[in-house]
């Protein structure tokens, strides 16, 4: 084939999928030039997760009707002159690629009436193409209607995921914006529900309210004014305390000068700031924002423009990760005695002072979240304040945590997440090592056992067998608990209450972002309903084997239920831990593949000590 020159439409179609990913990537372009607009209230609504409908209206100060048709040409924008713009840009688009874009693989109507004339435009696009031109009444400000998203790039539409995948894409984005920018009112509408509403009266804290829920908005300490020693770089925001976090980074946002952007190095400046604070392969909820003179960051990196690079970005990494330490140091001063385990490289974690661990164990309840019963004995249960009514609570100790592993899998099906495994030899229990890994002695050598991936593992086998058994029945709790959760993962959690239901938690919606816990089943009356929901919630388990989504929830709860590293046992409870992992099924990993056991042999042993 000879070279030639592209047609116009098919360079545009092409150009458009740098911008234009998916229906979240539209609703980001359109909100950006609102706010570039000086809107005040911008109101988003979705049809169909975007494929069939998209609605953004502002009132900014709307386009000019000599220069509609031309804001939807390629290049075409009025917030750069000259190549020397590129290094000053202080707004939010500049690229002039996002309505020609869009118009090109969608069918696009524009309201619009700037602030400066009497009557409004009609304009009419599809496939890049003008189809009508209007004069209309309206109020000042833009509406843009985005159709059918990729009806001529069936390729791209093919190839997009779900509709609440797609709408999730899209909650994620703007709730994130709309506690950047709390002097704008924001609503989102989905399939005509009202997914989120934010006054814009400039209350920050008003607005985390409203995205991330009454539990988890009032727990964030905001960053104190804070600047470098040049005075030239503003870090402000929101973080959790120690006590709050999160099974994955999802909830660490980071903004700069007002962009959302997607940056490792500031990332890993907020993970480090919580070094020793927070447990094992756990992470903190951050809502950052840097401000710094426009000449000293480069926007001008990707065409999505969520990436930067900064003229110095050691002393960003710095001045980020110094706001994070002291917002939360401040909150925790006397952090040393209570520290979590440092990671290691292998992401485990080993305790900085063993002695002041094991006082702490011995005399902190929470400490002890779990007591193992005999191996023996039928599955009970110590309820908590919200207990189902079933159960008995005078004289229980909250601290005791439930037995589940009492019940391993006898008939029935058994759960499986690897090959068939050799069963555990009898195991006598030396002792325990680092408050993780319990150390036992078998017929042919020395094993390791990591205490949480043990009981990880006999704790989704005990669950998923009596799920398949029909005997995980929901009881009713004495009181219903409420429980709030961020717009996002109230969405996925909607999306799973089927599949909690059939593991006996009743949950049904109770307002935006609000659920109501009716009843839970007796094997987990000792989780509090709010933690374990947001870690379900927060879950997006990818894999290429077909796994029931019953099973997947298993797994998020067995994590949360399963004791931790760095907690201190008796030897009666490492000895029934042990003596229930035998029983399992796969013995040697956790739920998620990870090893519970690393055998020592006595040959090895002998080599080591030289006597070969």
């Amino acid at each position: 084939m000879p070279i030639h020159l592209l047609p116009e439409e098919v360079a545009a179609r092409i150009a458009a999928g740098e911008v234009v990913e998916r229906p979240a990537s539209v609703v980001k372009e359109l909100v950006e030039n609102s706010l570039d607009a000086g809107a005040t209230r911008v109101e988003v609504e979705t049809r169909g997760g975007g494929r069939e409908l998209i609605r953004v209206r502002d009132n900014g100060v709307g386009i000019p009707a000599a220069e509609v048709e031309l804001a939807f040409r390629r290049h075409a924008t009025s917030k750069l002159e000259s190549a020397a713009d590129l290094e000053t840009i202080a707004t939010l688009g500049f690229r002039g690629e996002a309505l020609a874009s869009i118009a090109s693989v969608s069918r696009v109507t524009c309201l619009t009436r700037h602030t400066t004339e009497d009557a409004g435009t009609r304009l009419r696009i599809e496939g890049g193409e003008v189809a009508a031109r209007t004069t209309v009444g309206r109020p000042r400000g833009t509406e843009l209607l985005i159709e059918d998203l990729f009806y001529n790039v069936p390729a791209r539409r093919k190839f997009l995921q779900s509709e609440r995948t797609e709408r999730s894409h899209i909650d994620a984005f703007l709730t994130r914006y709309a506690i950047a920018y709390p002097h704008v009112a924001f609503s989102l509408v989905h399939d005509g529900r009202e997914i989120l509403a934010t006054s814009g009266n400039g209350n920050p804290q008003e607005a985390l309210l409203n995205v991330y829920g009454m539990d988890l908005g009032t727990s964030l300490l905001e960053i104190p004014e804070m600047l470098n020693a040049e005075q030239t770089i503003h870090v402000s925001g929101f973080v959790g305390p120690t006590s709050v976090h999160r099974a994955n980074r999802g909830y660490i946002t980071l903004f700069v000068n007002g962009r959302w952007v997607q940056d490792l190095r500031l990332t890993y400046a907020i993970i480090q700031a919580y070094h020793t604070l927070l447990p094992v392969k756990r992470f903190p909820v951050a809502f950052v924002s840097v401000t710094l003179p426009v000449e000293d960051v480069d926007v001008n990196v990707h065409p999505a423009k969520t990436e930067v690079r900064f003229r110095d970005g050691d002393a960003v990494f710095r001045a980020v990760q110094r706001a994070v330490r002291a917002t939360v140091m401040h909150e925790a001063p006397i952090a040393s005695p209570w520290e979590a385990p440092s990671p290691a490289p292998d992401g485990d974690a080993a305790p900085s002072d063993m002695a002041t661990r094991a006082r702490l164990a011995a005399l902190t309840p929470t400490a002890r979240q779990i007591a193992l019963p005999p191996a023996e004995t039928p599955l009970t249960e110590t309820p908590w304040h919200g207990a189902p009514a079933s159960v008995s609570t005078p004289g229980a100790s909250p601290a005791v945590d439930v037995d589940l592993e009492s019940q391993p899998p006898r008939g029935g099906p058994v759960p499986a997440t690897s090959p068939a495994t050799s069963a555990l030899p009898p195991l006598r229990v030396i002792g325990q090592a680092a408050t993780m890994f319990i150390i036992a002695e078998g017929p042919d050598g020395i094993y390791l056992i990591d205490q949480h991936a043990a009981h990880e593992r006999i704790l989704y086998e005990a669950l998923l067998t009596a799920w398949m058994q029909g005997q995980l029945a929901a009881q009713p709790l004495l009181e219903p608990v409420t429980v709030s959760l961020p717009v996002a993962e109230a969405a996925h959690l909607e999306e799973l209450l089927p599949a909690l239901l059939m593991l006996g938690m009743e949950v049904e919606p109770f307002g935006a972002g609000t659920f109501l816990v009716r009843a839970m089943p007796a094997q987990l009356a000792h989780l509090a309903p709010g933690d374990l929901l947001a870690d379900i919630a927060a879950g997006d388990e990818q894999s290429p084997i077909h796994t029931a989504l019953e099973e997947i929830i298993v797994r998020r709860i067995c994590k949360r239920a399963a004791i931790k590293a760095g907690q201190v046992l008796s030897r009666e409870e490492m000895e029934r831990l042990v003596h229930n992992l035998e029983r399992t099924a796969n013995p040697r990993t956790c739920p998620h593949g990870r090893p519970t056991i690393v055998q020592i042999g006595v040959e090895q042993l002998i080599r080591q000590f030289g006597r070969s």
